[in-house]
């Protein structure tokens, strides 16, 4: 599993969706246009793309959990680059 591509975006405030991210699962398997949001407390949550009002995807809480660290970690290296 790993980050292909991160874009942030210029968002600051609460609830904000601070970049988007495509992440490859696996060989098989890759996400696009994923969007990172922040909470008024700082947590951070991947979410995938919508298709109208409903989602393309949901994901279990454990692999959530991992992609959103994987996300966190890419905005951090992307800021740090630019």
């Amino acid at each position: 599993m790993r980050v292909l591509y991160c874009h942030p975006t210029r968002e600051s405030g609460p609830k904000d969706c601070v970049a988007f991210v495509d992440i490859e699962l696996n060989e098989h398997i890759r996400l696009y246009g994923l969007r990172l949001l922040r909470q008024p407390d700082g947590a951070h949550y991947l979410f995938a793309p919508q298709a109208g009002h409903r989602r393309t995807a949901t994901f279990s809480k454990p692999m959530a959990e991992r992609l959103t660290a994987l996300a966190v970690e890419a905005i951090k290296v992307a800021r740090n680059g630019q």
